[in-house]
């Protein structure tokens, strides 16, 4: 069996981080209405730039980080949307339970 994980990172606002927190760190609540993109990025650094984006914007904010089995981000594409570190992943919403079920230990909160 496969035991390889890749690590991911998303910034998420109060809400969401409430959500995550009630399921005890180990899930990822489903997208809302109009949401239908999960968008974990690559790397810390783009984490925390895309925090500080909201913070100016919206106020608040966390940067998350989280390991998923490999066998299972395999499957999506590593899309680049800005800078060479601006690299994220784009899950299907309907996606979203298999990639919980394929979480590797807790999410942490890295920043806030």
């Amino acid at each position: 069996m496969n035991n390889e994980t890749v690590t991911m990172y998303r910034p998420c606002n109060q809400a969401e981080l409430d959500l995550v927190i009630a399921s005890g760190y180990k899930k990822w609540p489903p997208r809302l209405q109009g949401q239908p993109i999960f968008y974990p990025v690559t790397n810390e650094l783009y984490a925390k730039e895309i925090n500080a984006w909201n913070d100016k914007d919206f106020g608040g904010g966390y940067v998350t980080k989280f390991k998923v089995n490999k066998s299972f981000v395999d499957k999506f594409n590593i899309e680049q949307v800005g800078a060479k570190h601006h690299t994220e992943w784009w899950i299907p919403a309907e996606y979203l339970e298999n990639l919980n079920n394929n979480l590797v230990g807790l999410i942490e909160v890295v920043e806030n």
